[in-house]
C-alpha cells in the first residue's frame, strides 16, 4: 500500500481539544486554517497550556462549524458555558479566569495561528504505525489515547512505524514531499514536552513515561533517519513548512503522499 493521508486533525484553541476533519485549507503562512487559531495567555504573556497548568487537561471544548461559537465544559462537573468568540470575549475571558484562578486573555491569530515551532509553522506529521508502536510501550495507554497526547495534525497511513523519520535531514537541509497537490518541507523531529506523559483527559502522569520513551525511541530508531538530529531521543513526529505558493490549496483525507527529495 502506498503512503496516504489517513487523518487530519486541527486544534482550534492551542492546548485544548482537537477535531478530525476531512479537508483543510493551507494558509499563506503554511499553517492549516483554524489550527491553533486561538490561544490562552496569562498576565505575563505566557501561554496557558498543559506544560504549565494541569487544569488544561480537564477542560473540554467544542466549536460550531463556523468556528464562531465555543462551548466549554469542565470535565466531571455540570459547569458548561457557550460563548460567541467575537461578541462575548469579555465574558469568555472572565469564565476562563475564574476556572484557572488567574487572569486569562483569549487571543486570535488567523494568519499564522500559534505554532509551537515558529521556524516550522506547517502541520506536524506522524504515521499511524508510529502512534500504535509508541502506545505499545505503555501497557495502560491505548492507541487512541496516545494519539490525543501527541496532538499531531497529519497522520500518514500505509507505512511502517517511524516512516516519517525520513522526512527530515541535516539542520541546513529539508526534505520535500507532496501530499495530494501540496508541497511540504520536512524540517526537524519534534521535541516533546511534559504533555505526552499525562493522561489527556485527567492529567494523571504515566509513571516513568519519559525514561521509557527515550530508551525505546533509541532502540527503535529506523535506519532511514538522520541520527545527528537527535541530540536526545525525546523527539517524535516531524515539524514542517509549506511554501507560500501552496496557499489556498486544500488537503484532503486519502491524498497520496510522495517523497520528492532532499533540498539544501
Amino acid at each position: 500500500m502506498s503512503p496516504y493521508l489517513a487523518t487530519i486533525y486541527i486544534y482550534p484553541i492551542k492546548s485544548l481539544d482537537g477535531i478530525d476533519v476531512n479537508q483543510a485549507t493551507i494558509l499563506e503562512s503554511g499553517a492549516l486554517q483554524h489550527d491553533r487559531e486561538f490561544a490562552l495567555f496569562n498576565e505575563q504573556g505566557h501561554f496557558v497550556n498543559g506544560k504549565r497548568t494541569a487544569k488544561v487537561h480537564l477542560l473540554r471544548s467544542t466549536f460550531d462549524a463556523r468556528f464562531k461559537t465555543i462551548s466549554l465544559h469542565i470535565q466531571e462537573t455540570d459547569q458548561k458555558a457557550i460563548f460567541h468568540v467575537d461578541d462575548e470575549q469579555t465574558s469568555l475571558e472572565a469564565w476562563l479566569s475564574d476556572y484557572f484562578g488567574f487572569p486569562v486573555k483569549f487571543v486570535q491569530n488567523t494568519i499564522t495561528g500559534f505554532p509551537d515551532d515558529t521556524n516550522a509553522k506547517g502541520p506536524t506529521v506522524i504515521s499511524t504505525g508510529t502512534i500504535a508502536e509508541v502506545a505499545s510501550w505503555f501497557p495502560d495507554v491505548s492507541v487512541d489515547e496516545m494519539r490525543l497526547r501527541l496532538r499531531a495534525n497529519i497522520e500518514i497511513g500505509g507505512v511502517p512505524p517511524f516512516w516519517e523519520d525520513q522526512l527530515f535531514a541535516e539542520a541546513d537541509q529539508c526534505v520535500q514531499f507532496q501530499v495530494g497537490e501540496i508541497l511540504f518541507e520536512g524540517i526537524n523531529p519534534c521535541q516533546r514536552c511534559v504533555v505526552p506523559s499525562r493522561d489527556s483527559q485527567t492529567g494523571k502522569v504515566t509513571t516513568h513515561f519519559q525514561k521509557t520513551f527515550v530508551a525505546k525511541r533509541r532502540e527503535s530508531l529506523p535506519p532511514w533517519t538522520t541520527p545527528t538530529r537527535f541530540n536526545h531521543f525525546y523527539r517524535l513526529s516531524v515539524n514542517t513548512n509549506i511554501p507560500a505558493s501552496e496557499a489556498g490549496k486544500i488537503l484532503n483525507q486519502g491524498d497520496e503522499v510522495k517523497i520528492l527529495g532532499l533540498v539544501t
